[in-house]
């Protein structure tokens, strides 16, 4: 199979495909899953997006699965895509807690099962879902430089870590780490939060690793926004007085109310892409001026939606 020279650091916006593959039980996918999988790639394409990002739990391994199938029906696609996937997270199971795991053998074991559901022979760039206390970075390290000299992995990233995290993990690995990925968005502001709320005592309150941002930024690190829609809370009827502030911006600059919610994490100088999930066609469209048109927000709009969306001044 021909190589990918596309590069994640392109790309705008990411599809997130955690919504494909039915629901998050063990029974099996149908065909109608299959079709639906296939008109939201389509969509996605259509959009401009060439990120796809899945993880080995999505659905139960479903959503890699149902993906595969999209790939095998369309051979020219691989060429034309990024594909990211994650591992790291085991799920409850009987008799099992659910739990973190990055030991060496399982990450490999988990990387052979992605790329068969997957049906390709490489894998563009293979995230850590969550950190594993109890495994050393170095036997990380080691099994990730093993993926990559197989030509198995080409590229490797992290997903919810810390700067200070990132850095440990680095320590041990000559490869760089490519991608960071965040919830983020519009109605999750920790991470903007944390920069304006130093010296406050609301500080205490704000969970989000302070210098995360600027550490990916100064590395070279993209930084991927998942749950950037806000589940539609900021584009719906009933979407208070932030949702009317985005549907004005919408109409003023001749977009949709998803452009905007995606334009604010956008606008931002840390170069943020943000992972769109929904699975509904009509959907991934409405996102595509994301990828097609720079942030239309002025400085006071960006200001403006924060204020509303927090429902309080800044301090």
């Amino acid at each position: 199979m021909p190589g990918t020279r596309m590069d994640v650091h392109d790309a705008r916006l990411v599809y997130g495909c955690m919504g494909l593959g039915g629901g998050w039980d063990t029974e099996p996918y149908t065909a109608d899953d299959i079709a639906q999988a296939e008109a939201a790639v389509d969509a996605a394409r259509q959009a401009g997006i060439t990120v796809f990002d899945l993880a080995d739990i999505y659905q139960h391994g479903k959503s890699e699965a149902v993906f595969g199938e999209v790939l095998d029906r369309n051979p020219e696609l691989r060429g034309q895509i990024v594909l990211q996937t994650k591992c790291g997270i085991r799920l409850p199971a009987e008799h099992q807690v659910g739990r973190y795991d990055l030991r060496g053998a399982t990450i490999a074991r988990r990387v052979e099962e992605s790329l068969h559901r997957l049906r390709t022979d490489v894998i563009d760039v293979l995230l850590l879902h969550r950190p594993d206390p109890l495994t050393p970075p170095a036997e990380i390290a080691a099994a990730l430089t093993d993926l990559h000299g197989q030509g198995l992995v080409r590229q490797f990233g992290v997903s919810n870590m810390s700067g200070a995290q990132i850095a440990h993990l680095q320590a041990h690995l000559d490869l760089p780490l490519v991608v960071n990925q965040l919830e983020m968005s519009l109605d999750h502001r920790d991470w903007i939060e944390s920069e304006v709320l130093v010296n406050t005592s609301a500080l205490a309150h704000n969970g989000f690793p302070h210098g995360t941002l600027q550490f990916c930024s100064a590395h070279g690190i993209q930084l991927q926004a998942w749950g950037a829609l806000a589940r539609g809370r900021f584009t719906g009827p009933d979407s208070g007085q932030a949702g009317q502030l985005v549907a004005e911006l919408a109409r003023s600059k001749g977009t949709t109310a998803e452009t905007i919610v995606l334009w604010w994490l956008q606008r931002h100088p840390a170069a943020i892409a943000p992972v769109v999930g929904t699975t509904r066609p009509d959907r991934i469209h409405a996102c595509r001026d994301a990828v097609l048109r720079e942030p239309d927000l002025t400085h006071q709009e960006w200001y403006e939606l924060w204020v509303a969306a927090r429902g309080a001044p800044l301090p």
